[in-house]
């Protein structure tokens, strides 16, 4: 059998890559590489070589990956969603705490009078400087319900707060997760002007880049807090910055600095520490490496990102051939059509699609020779023909 290579781009935790058995090996070289394992790196600049099949992301966010020239290609782009969830929902609801008590300003005040011999004394007086208020009680609005937002959610209701949650799109599993105590709404706006702290859990998409703006601002309560551990430019920094010296948005949360929110007044702002525990690492690691291997293994795509999920489970027939293609009609017909005239016996078939492009995964009871394989690769719109076993 023909050794599957692997290349990282990042390190990657032995936790995932030790899954790996002998067929794998890990090279240095992208190009004679059958997958990439990838964080953080940027893939935009990157030529790609024929030999790729599949990249995945160990994290969730895929802004680094150029989804639509790896689909096109051929090339399956997994990632993660999930498998940080917990390390993000403990840095928001530090974020949460951080927000309400001046714990910061306290720290920074002992470490300036840390020479001063009276220190014990004059905190009794200073520290009135650096009083807060508690969280329990208090409105939070979650928007968006995928993994993260709704352990965050479950973990704000558990702590007192009047949690409402906002998801056009929530999944049936991410539903099933939410505590009852999590008021489903079905529109922002109610998060808009009724919650006292917002927190946002959406991917970076046209409708949701800069939807934190002048103009939703203006709908918020005075003094409102608002966190943001999900995209960097889901919040105009202009308006951000504005609000928060009028005083109309107490504090900004955010997990991302750059040289606008670093210099905001108000603000705090965390070195993108999200995702940066051990285990998240971990678990990143070893979802991206188990999709990995399952694609490479046997065709089956989960929590791809540029093509459908698909899952035929484990081959039992004499071949199985994967078909990357464009999302066309007759694509089926044309297909089966050429198996057909070469006597080709389809054991198993299914063939899913995702917005522009669509995946059909092909048991065969004969094994396909090259002319067919050929053939097939011809059909206009078809982007990869795979023969896995």
């Amino acid at each position: 059998m023909k050794r599957r290579k692997i290349h990282c781009l990042n390190p990657i935790s032995k936790l995932g890559t030790g899954l790996f058995p002998e067929e794998y090996e890990i090279v240095d070289s992208a190009a004679e590489a059958d997958g990439i394992l990838v964080r953080s790196a940027s893939m935009h600049e990157m030529e790609f070589s024929e030999n790729l099949r599949a990249v995945a992301r160990a994290g969730a966010g895929v802004n680094n990956i150029p989804l639509d020239a790896c689909a096109e290609r051929g090339i399956v782009v997994f990632n993660t969603p999930g498998a940080n969830a917990n390390g993000v929902k403990e840095l928001v609801i530090a974020g949460l705490i951080l927000s309400s008590r001046d714990i910061a300003g306290g720290i920074e005040w002992c470490k300036k009078e840390k020479e001063n011999p009276n220190i014990a004394k004059d905190v009794e007086k200073a520290k009135k400087a650096f009083a807060g208020h508690e969280i329990k009680g208090k409105k939070l609005g979650v928007i968006g319900l995928g993994a993260i937002g709704a352990e965050v959610a479950n973990a704000a209701a558990s702590l007192g707060m009047e949690v409402y949650g906002y998801d056009p799109f929530i999944s049936v599993n991410a539903a099933w997760m939410l505590s009852r105590d999590v008021k489903h709404i079905m529109s922002a706006d109610t998060i808009y002007k009724e919650c006292d702290y917002i927190t946002l859990h959406v991917p970076l998409l046209d409708g949701t880049r800069q939807m934190i703006n002048k103009t939703t601002m203006a709908d918020m309560k005075e003094g409102v807090v608002i966190l943001n551990f999900a995209r960097d430019l889901l919040v105009n920094d202009d308006d951000m910055a504005e609000a928060l010296k009028e005083g109309k948005v107490k504090r900004y949360v955010t997990d991302f600095p750059n040289v606008k929110t670093a210099a905001m007044e108000h603000a705090i702002v965390i070195p993108h520490l999200g995702a940066s525990t051990e285990e998240s690492e971990d678990n990143c690691a070893v979802m991206a490496v188990k999709e990995m291997m399952d694609y490479l293994n046997n065709g089956n795509i989960k929590n791809s990102v540029n093509y459908p999920d698909c899952d035929m489970g484990v081959c039992a027939s004499v071949n199985r051939v994967a078909l990357l293609h464009m999302n066309i009609p007759n694509m089926i017909g044309q297909i089966s059509a050429i198996l057909a005239a070469t006597d080709m016996n389809i054991a198993n078939m299914t063939n899913k699609s995702k917005e522009k492009y669509a995946y059909t995964l092909i048991d065969l009871e004969n094994e396909l020779d090259d002319l067919t394989r050929q053939k097939l690769n011809a059909i206009k719109g078809m982007m990869r023909v795979r023969v896995i076993r």
